[in-house]
C-alpha cells in the first residue's frame, strides 16, 4: 500500500491536526477520570483548557462529553467552572447529551461548597431543554431555601429561566408565591432585587390571562410595598437601585404629601457616584411633579447641579449619555440653564459627538444677556480643524440670530464668515444668510453688498449654491450683475448635477425676468428649454408649468411665482411636540440618546404599547387599502408630520383610499376653463371630464388620460354610543394616562361663539357632559386652558381619555386621545369633534 500523500500545510499549534488529537484527548481524560494520584487536578486543568480552546475556535469536541463529565467529580472549583462551560455549550445544541449531565449537576447542587451549589444550579437552569424541566423543579426549590445568599440569588434567576422554558411548570410549582415570600422577607438585598425582577416579568406575562396575576402586579405598586423598597434602597446595589426606581416611576401617589415624602427619601440618591442611579432618581422627580408646575420647575433646578457634575466627570461616553438627558431638559426649560451656559463650552479634547450636542445646547440657552459671549465663543469654533464642528458652530450662530437676540452683531459675524477663504465656511454662511433675509428683510442691503462679491464658481455645495441663486433671484433689482450671473449658470446647465440647484435656478430666472425683463429674456428662454429637456421629473414639470403660465398670462405668472412676501416669523421644528413628549416619557433610556421614541428603533416584538401598523409603508397611491382608516390615523408615523401636513392629508378625499388628493381653490376653476382650450387633448374621451378632474396633473400636461373611477365606499361602522353614567377616580385616570399609548393627536378649531363662552371655564365641561363626556380635571389661565375628560363605551368597560388644550385667542384646540380599545379611537374622535363644534351655538 502506498503511503498517504504529504500536504504542505502545517497544523496550528493551538488547533488539532485531525481526529487523532481529539481521540488522544479523550483517552487521556479517561485515564485521569478515576485517578486519585497527587497532581491529577493540575493535569486535568491542562486537558480541560485544551478542550475549551478547541471548542472556542469552533472545533467539534462533543465526542469527549462523557469523559468531561466523569472528570468533573472533583472539588476543584476551576475544573467545575470549565466543565460547566463545556456542558452548557453542547447541551443547547444536543439535548441527548444534556440528559447525561442531569445526574452530576443534581449531585453538585447538594455539594457542601455553596459556590459549587450555585454554579451547578446556574448550569442546570441554563440547559434550556424543554423535556428536562421536570429535573429542574427540585433543585430550584432547594436553592430558594438554601442558607447561602449566593445560591438563592442564582435560584431566583433560575425560576425566571424556567418560566421562559415552560410557563405551566413554573406556575404549577407555585414558584411566584415563593419569590413573593423572599421579596418581602429575605435579608439579602440582591435576592430581593432578583425577586422583584423575576416577579415583574412573570406577572406582566400572566396578567393578560390571569386575574390573580393582574392583582399581584398591581400590588407591586401599592404604597406599603413602594415604601418598603424605598426605606431599604441604600442597601441595594446600583443595578438594584435603578430597578427599584423604575418601579417607583409607575407609582401614583395619593396626594402631594406622598410626593414630597418620596422625594425626601430619594434626595441623597441625586448625590450618588453612579450616573444611572442619578438619572433614574431624576426621572422619578420629574414624573412625580408633572402636575405641579411650580414644584416641577424647582425639580429642574435641583437636578441641574448633579447632572452637570456627571458631565464633567467620567468617560466621554458617560458624559454624552448624561449630556443627552441634559439636552432634553434644556429644550424643555432653557431658562433654567441660561445662567450655566459656560458649562456647555467645548473642550479641545472632547469627541466630536459631545461637541455637537453642546453646540445645540448653547443655541437653546442663549438669551439677551448671554448672546454676545456665546456667539463670540461659537465664532472661535468656526476656525476649528474639525470641519463638521466648524459647520455646526456656524449653524448655531444662525439659529441664535433667528431667535431675535442681538441680531445686529450676529449679522456682522455672519458677513465676516462670507469673507473667509474657506469653502465650507462660505457655504454654511450662505445658507444662513438666506434664512436671515427671509426673517429680517431689512438687512437685505448690507447682506447683498457682501453676497454680490462672491463668485458662483467658488460655491460648489448644492445647498449653498441654491441659497446664492435664491438671493440672486429675490434681490436681482439690487444686484447689478444678477441677470448675467444667472445667464452663465444657465449656460452650464448640463454640468449642474443637483436637481435642487436646477429647480432654484428656474425660479430665480423667472423672478429676475419679472424685475429686469430685457436683460433676463435670453436666460429665461435658455433655462425653460433646458428644463423641458431635463431628465429629472420635478425639473421638467416646473419648467413646463412656468412655460404654460407665461403662455397664459405674464401678470398671472408674476403673481404666482413672485408674489408679495411677508417675513417668516417662525421656522418649522424638525420634531413635533408629541414626539418630544414621548421621548421625555422614556427618560433614562436609549430614546433620549437617539433622540427618537423607542418604537422607531426597536423590533416590533419589543415595542410594547408603542406598536404601530407596518402596512402604511406598503400602501400604493390610487389603490384601495385593506388598512382601516382609524389604523392609518392612529399610526405613530403621523407624529412626524406637522399639524398643517396632517390637515392636508386628512382633508378632502373621503373615497376610502389611503391617498387623498390635495385641496384646490375653487376660485381657480374659471382660470382653468380659460386655459383648457390651449392644452392639447390627445384623448377625446377626456373632454367629458368634470371640472375637478380637469385640474389633474395629467390634463395639465396635455396627456388627456381618462379619470380613474372612484373606489366603492366601505360600509360605515355602527355609531359609537357612550355611557352617560360613567365614573372614574383621579388615581385610576392618572395611572391609565401613563400606561396607555397615544391613539390620536389633532388640532381643531373652536367656533367664535365657543371661544367667547370659555370666559366661564366650566361651560365646556357642562356642555360635553350632555354628550356623555365627563371632565375629571381642568386648569390654566386665559388664553391657555387645559381640560382632562373621560368617557366610557356603552355596555362595555372600554375607557377613552382626552387631554384638551384650548387657546381662546387663536380659537384653536389641541386634543390627545388615549383608549383601551384603540380601534374605536377614530370613531370617538369624530364624536368628540362633533360635540365640540356645537359648543357655544346651542
Amino acid at each position: 500500500m502506498a503511503p498517504p500523500a504529504q500536504t504542505n500545510r502545517s497544523p496550528s499549534p493551538s488547533q488539532p491536526s485531525g481526529k487523532s488529537e481529539v481521540t488522544d484527548l479523550k483517552s487521556q481524560l479517561r485515564q485521569l477520570a478515576g485517578s486519585r494520584l497527587p497532581g491529577v487536578d493540575d493535569s486535568k486543568r491542562e486537558l480541560f483548557k485544551k478542550v475549551i480552546s478547541y471548542m472556542t475556535i469552533g472545533i467539534d469536541v462533543s465526542s469527549v462529553f462523557g469523559e468531561m463529565v466523569m472528570c468533573s467529580a472533583t472539588s476543584d472549583i476551576v475544573l467545575k467552572k470549565m466543565c460547566y462551560l463545556y456542558v452548557g455549550n453542547y447541551a443547547k445544541v444536543n439535548p441527548d447529551l444534556a440528559l447525561l449531565t442531569i445526574n452530576f449537576l443534581q449531585r453538585d447542587c447538594k455539594d457542601e461548597d455553596p459556590m459549587i451549589r450555585g454554579l451547578a444550579l446556574r448550569s442546570l437552569s441554563s440547559l434550556n431543554v424543554a423535556n428536562l424541566v421536570e429535573y429542574l423543579v427540585g433543585p430550584l426549590n432547594a436553592g430558594l431555601k438554601d442558607n447561602n445568599s449566593y445560591v438563592r440569588i442564582v435560584a431566583v434567576i433560575g425560576v425566571l429561566k424556567l418560566y421562559h422554558i415552560s410557563v405551566t411548570t413554573c406556575i404549577d410549582a407555585d414558584f411566584p408565591a415563593v419569590l413573593k415570600h423572599l421579596l418581602l422577607n429575605d435579608q439579602d438585598t440582591q435576592v430581593v432585587a432578583n425577586c422583584l425582577l423575576a416577579l415583574q416579568e412573570i406577572w406582566n406575562g400572566e396578567a393578560s390571562t390571569s386575574g390573580d396575576a393582574m392583582k399581584e402586579r398591581e400590588a407591586l405598586l401599592s404604597k406599603p410595598f413602594i415604601y418598603y423598597l424605598l426605606n431599604r434602597i441604600k442597601e441595594f446595589s446600583e443595578w438594584a437601585q435603578c430597578l427599584v426606581l423604575d418601579l417607583v416611576v409607575k407609582y401614583v401617589p395619593a396626594d402631594s404629601n406622598e410626593i414630597f415624602d418620596i422625594m425626601n427619601l430619594l434626595e441623597d440618591r441625586l448625590q450618588h457616584a453612579n450616573g444611572a442611579v442619578v438619572l433614574a432618581t431624576a426621572k422619578v422627580f420629574l414624573h412625580l411633579t408633572l402636575s405641579m408646575t411650580d414644584v416641577h420647575q424647582q425639580v429642574y433646578e435641583r437636578i441641574k447641579a448633579p447632572l452637570l457634575t456627571l458631565v464633567s466627570s467620567g468617560s466621554p461616553e458617560q458624559s454624552y449619555a448624561v449630556l443627552s438627558h441634559l439636552h432634553l431638559l434644556v429644550m424643555r426649560a432653557p431658562y433654567v440653564f441660561s445662567a450655566d451656559y459656560k458649562h456647555f463650552y467645548c473642550q479641545y479634547n472632547e469627541p466630536s459627538y459631545v461637541k455637537k450636542l453642546k453646540l445645540e445646547m448653547l443655541t437653546a440657552v442663549a438669551n439677551e444677556s448671554s448672546t454676545y459671549e456665546i456667539v463670540t465663543e461659537l465664532c472661535e469654533y468656526a476656525a476649528n480643524v474639525d470641519i463638521p464642528i466648524a459647520r455646526e458652530s456656524i449653524r448655531a450662530v444662525g439659529k441664535i440670530a433667528l431667535q431675535q437676540y442681538d441680531v445686529n452683531a450676529i449679522v456682522d459675524r455672519l458677513l465676516q464668515f462670507l469673507e473667509m477663504e474657506k469653502d465650507y465656511v462660505t457655504a454654511e454662511a450662505l445658507v444662513l444668510v438666506k434664512d436671515l433675509l427671509r426673517k429680517y428683510p431689512q438687512w437685505s442691503h448690507d447682506c447683498i453688498a457682501v453676497v454680490g462679491n462672491i463668485s458662483s464658481q467658488n460655491v460648489q455645495e448644492p445647498k449653498a449654491k441654491a441659497a446664492l441663486i435664491w438671493m440672486l433671484g429675490e434681490y436681482s433689482q439690487d444686484m447689478s450683475d444678477a441677470p448675467y450671473i444667472l445667464e452663465s449658470l444657465t449656460e452650464n446647465w448640463d454640468e449642474e448635477h443637483s436637481a435642487e440647484v436646477r429647480l432654484h435656478l428656474l425660479t430665480a430666472v423667472m423672478k429676475c425676468f419679472f424685475k429686469r425683463p430685457p436683460e433676463t429674456q435670453k436666460a429665461l428662454g435658455a433655462a425653460l428649454a433646458a428644463g423641458l429637456a431635463d431628465f429629472h421629473q420635478d425639473v421638467h414639470d416646473r419648467a413646463l408649468f412656468y412655460y404654460r403660465l407665461l403662455q397664459h398670462n405674464v401678470t398671472v405668472a408674476e403673481r404666482v411665482v413672485n408674489p408679495p412676501k411677508q417675513a417668516v416669523s417662525v421656522f418649522a421644528d424638525t420634531q413635533s411636540s408629541e414626539v418630544k413628549d414621548r421621548i421625555f416619557d422614556e427618560f433614562n433610556s436609549l430614546s433620549v440618546v437617539y433622540q427618537k421614541p423607542s418604537y422607531m428603533f426597536t423590533d416590533k416584538e419589543h415595542r410594547g404599547p408603542f406598536e404601530f401598523s407596518d402596512e402604511l409603508g406598503s400602501l400604493a397611491i390610487g389603490t384601495e387599502s385593506d388598512v382601516p382608516a382609524h389604523v392609518v390615523e392612529a399610526n405613530d408615523k403621523d407624529l412626524l408630520l406637522g399639524t398643517p401636513d396632517k390637515e392636508e392629508s386628512r382633508g378632502a378625499g373621503t373615497n376610502g383610499s389611503a391617498y387623498t388628493a390635495p385641496l384646490y381653490d375653487t376660485s381657480l376653476l374659471s382660470t382653468s376653463t380659460q386655459v383648457q382650450p390651449e392644452l392639447p387633448i390627445s384623448n377625446p374621451a377626456a373632454a367629458g371630464l368634470s371640472p375637478q378632474s380637469s385640474l389633474a396633473i395629467d390634463d395639465l400636461l396635455g396627456l388627456g388620460l381618462p379619470a380613474t373611477p372612484a373606489p366603492t365606499l366601505a360600509p360605515s361602522p355602527p355609531p359609537l354610543k357612550l355611557n352617560a353614567g360613567a365614573a372614574l377616580d383621579p388615581g385610576t385616570f392618572q395611572q391609565k394616562w401613563r400606561q396607555l399609548p397615544i391613539c390620536l393627536s389633532e388640532e381643531l378649531s373652536v367656533s367664535p361663539q365657543g371661544a367667547a363662552a370659555l370666559t366661564t371655564p366650566q361651560a365646556l365641561p357642562r356642555h360635553l357632559q350632555g354628550h356623555s363626556i365627563h371632565c375629571i380635571a381642568s386648569g390654566g389661565q386665559a388664553p391657555n386652558l387645559k381640560f382632562f375628560f373621560f368617557a366610557q363605551k356603552a355596555e362595555e368597560s372600554s375607557i377613552f381619555l382626552i387631554e384638551c388644550k384650548i387657546n381662546t385667542s387663536s380659537a384653536k384646540t389641541q386634543i390627545t386621545i388615549k383608549a383601551d380599545d384603540q380601534s374605536m379611537s377614530q370613531a370617538f374622535s369624530t364624536l368628540f369633534q362633533s360635540a365640540l363644534s356645537r359648543f357655544g351655538t346651542s
